[in-house]
């Protein structure tokens, strides 16, 4: 079912430019993003210098036999490299996956993130929805078992966007079992499983899941969003009927050349986990304080709520805008229908600011 397009609200974080015409604020009324779920710490600082030795490979197609970045992939997931295909970020993976099964019937679990219902859309699979339950946005394992007999693929965010929830690894094992019974491949979108407590990627299990494919992002992780790349994850098979219907040279030779330095970067991995651990779960506690509903999360990014619909949402969403903090509306998440809104953590100073302003929506 192809759903028509939200009036006057993007389908994404990140922008600012339509959402200050809409509410009559000039395009330079300064902002902090919290729409957008990246690394507040920028991009390593030797990547600037890195992109200007390399502006030579601009001249040239990426070449094909080139491995360098899939190696380098498979290296850090303990994976041969036939069972790695490099993308044009997150949204390419999400696409491959849909036309692997075009045609055919797909699950999506909501609310979450828009791209995947675009993309069964876009290659002409009918689409069923399973929610999430209760204010903590549950996955009912049992009723998800139920729901893949008769579907050719079935789409879950871990952990969710925009939820921030994390569904238990051993729901995904009894989700795979069940998959390879009604013949249904499980994609996990994994785009944000870097900023999980411990190690929570899946690819152990790709070892006995011939119907498992992992979707990552390495550019929410090294906030490198206008670079696109990612990687998908699977078994040889379907990573080859992947790569039969990739668009030759979606990637860029750019970012092919990243990926192993970036992967190679420990030290900006490590004081990615020092943020973490500072701001989370701190931030969201602070929120819950104020009175406001904030789900646990297992992301860089939590739902912010309370007893209240869209249009207070949308108050609170035009409260922030107006003091120079964009968060990011949920009206085009089935299920939240704008009666949420979704902030990014940032660092010290901005959720400070955050807070300040939440503090005094809340005040009498």
């Amino acid at each position: 079912m192809t759903r028509a397009p939200l009036p006057d609200w993007p389908r994404h974080g990140g922008r600012r430019g339509s959402l200050l015409a809409r509410f009559g604020l000039p395009a330079d009324h300064p902002l902090i993003d919290f729409s957008a779920n990246l690394n507040p710490l920028g991009p390593p600082a030797w990547v600037g210098d890195w992109l200007g030795e390399a502006a030579c490979r601009l001249a040239g197609y990426p070449d094909p036999d080139d491995d360098e970045a899939r190696r380098a992939i498979a290296d850090r997931e303990r994976l041969p490299p036939e069972q790695v295909l490099v993308t044009n970020g997150g949204a390419e993976a999400i696409y491959l996956a849909a036309a692997l099964h075009a045609g055919g019937r797909a699950l999506v679990v909501e609310p979450t993130f828009s791209e995947y219902r675009r993309a069964c859309d876009h290659y002409g699979l009918a689409v069923a929805s399973l929610p999430l339950h209760g204010a903590a946005f549950r996955l009912d394992v049992a009723a998800a078992e139920r729901a893949l007999a008769g579907v050719d693929v079935a789409f879950l965010c871990r952990p969710n966007n925009p939820t921030g929830t994390l569904v238990p690894r051993e729901a995904i094992e009894r989700l795979v079992a069940r998959g390879r019974e009604t013949g249904t491949t499980l994609v996990v979108d994994e785009a944000f499983v870097d900023f999980t407590d411990g190690d929570e990627r899946l690819t152990p299990l790709l070892a006995t899941a011939p119907n498992l494919l992992l979707l990552r992002s390495l550019t929410k992780l090294f906030d490198l969003p206008g670079l696109r790349l990612g990687y998908l994850l699977g078994p040889p098979a379907l990573v080859r009927g992947a790569r039969a219907r990739q668009i030759p040279w979606s990637v860029n030779a750019l970012a092919l050349g990243l990926v192993a330095p970036l992967l190679a970067d420990t030290d900006y991995l490590a004081r990615t986990r020092d943020w973490l651990v500072g701001q989370r779960p701190a931030m969201p506690e602070a929120i819950r304080e104020l009175g406001y509903d904030v789900p646990a999360t297992q992301a860089n990014y939590f739902l912010l709520g309370g007893d209240w619909q869209a249009q207070e949402a949308e108050a609170l969403f035009a409260f922030l805008l107006r003091r120079g903090l964009l968060a990011r509306h949920t009206h085009s998440f089935p299920g939240l229908d704008g009666r949420w809104l979704r902030l990014a953590l940032r660092d010290g100073p901005d959720n400070a600011r955050l807070l300040a302003a939440l503090a005094e929506w809340r005040r009498p």
